[in-house]
């Protein structure tokens, strides 16, 4: 069977490994070395020169590292992949290594808000200035567009609103301009949704999510064409050091051989409960893709293939009411982070949104009493019966 036509269960379980003597390891081995020894001097200065492949410094390359970057280009259905210490080290890697002083770049106004920050920072900092639009919105595109803007950046589905922007449709207007567009796909995973297969240029995870799958690591991994990777290679990766460790990458590619049952299991439990919560006394509007009456859901299911993904938020009117409902829940785990087996649930404006200006939390329409719902994988019954307990005690609370 080709490779193309083999489905992602089987795939993610055989990607990555690698195709040299493992002495019949049917795992890979983790390479707990930072150095590597040559037979001759003519061998060193090839491989250390970069004339022929091999591996002569840890920060540079690990076969360990190697066989996660090549799984998760797999996935995503791309020519290579970098890996990261961390999804904001994958994230200002790539911007850094494709973006210099007088660039500038776009990007959506629902975004992680760390993102915000590092593009805030690298304007006052470099000169690399941005402009967020409404990206779900084609047209802001163009309004936007400066005769040194260079990079697109998006998020579809957004955090924490869960937005979703049309992929094919921004990666045509990048094209046709000569720009770079980056897509974060961390909420979506190549399970669900494949931007490069929709135009996007290079693909950015924070593998600390649900590509690692367990709340026990933090990576990051960029997925593009091997000459971008090359280029990224190069610059940011060789000079930055936020590189990962052989450890790390061993775990990440642990979590990633199960990424596919894991993500079908988190598709079914957060439409379930997005379904349940939109018919709930106390609950303002639930944010979902996978919902009919959800703004973008017609995008969505063209382009997210596997499901809508396990994210998920809903406004419960104010904040008091957001906090007491995560104070109420038992099953549900209050903490930062998503993408674990775990439900996670945190009140998005005093947590990961907490550094945001009150002109930023306004133009980003992220509503005081939204609790962001990363739904794991326990059981429906289970989460449902919690979720409405919490919010009965949400509910009678506010009403006193």
């Amino acid at each position: 069977m080709s490779d193309k036509l083999r489905s992602i269960f089987t795939t993610a379980a055989h990607a990555g490994m690698p195709s040299g003597d493992q002495h019949g390891a049917v795992a890979v081995p983790i390479y707990t070395t930072s150095i590597y020894e040559f037979p001759d001097a003519e061998t060193a200065d090839e491989i250390h020169n970069e004339r022929t492949p091999g591996y002569y410094y840890g920060r540079l390359g690990n076969p360990t590292t190697e066989a996660f970057e090549k799984a998760v280009a797999e996935l995503e259905v791309g020519g290579s992949a970098i890996a990261f210490a961390s999804g904001m080290a994958a994230i200002s890697g790539v911007i850094l290594s494709m973006c210099k002083t007088g660039d500038h770049i776009i990007a959506p106004v629902s975004h992680y808000s760390t993102t915000g920050k590092l593009l805030r920072f690298i304007e006052e900092r470099f000169g690399i200035a941005h402009t967020l639009v409404d990206s779900t919105d084609p047209d802001t595109l163009r309004s936007a567009m400066r005769s040194d803007t260079r990079m697109i950046w998006i998020e579809s589905p957004s955090n924490p609103l869960l937005r979703v922007i049309d992929i094919d449709a921004v990666a045509a207007f990048g094209k046709s301009n000569g720009l770079i567009t980056v897509a974060d796909n961390t909420f979506a995973t190549p399970f669900n949704q494949r931007p490069l297969t929709l135009g996007a240029d290079i693909v950015i995870h924070s593998a600390t999510k649900y590509i690692g799958g367990h709340s026990d690591l933090t990576a990051g991994v960029a997925v593009a064409s091997r000459e971008m990777i090359e280029t990224i290679r190069q610059s940011s990766g060789k000079l930055f050091g936020g590189n990962i460790s052989p450890q790390v990458a061993w775990l990440a590619l642990r979590g990633l051989k199960t990424l596919a049952i894991r993500m079908e299991r988190h598709n079914s439990n957060a439409y379930a409960l997005a379904d349940m919560l939109a018919a709930c006394t106390g609950v303002v509007k639930v944010f979902y893709p996978g919902l009919s009456s959800f703004e973008g859901h017609e995008i969505a299911s063209r382009q997210m293939k596997g499901g809508f993904g396990g994210m998920l938020s809903f406004d419960l009117g104010a904040l008091d009411a957001a906090k007491r409902f995560v104070d109420s829940v038992r099953v549900c785990t209050l903490a930062t982070s998503l993408g674990g087996v775990e439900t996670l649930v945190q009140p998005s404006i005093s947590m990961t949104n907490a550094g945001m200006s009150s002109s930023e939390k306004e133009r980003s329409g992220i509503p005081d009493g939204l609790v962001r719902m990363s739904v794991g994988i326990e059981c429906i019954d289970d989460l449902k019966d919690d979720v409405l307990d919490a919010l009965k005690a949400a509910v009678a609370n506010s009403n006193r």
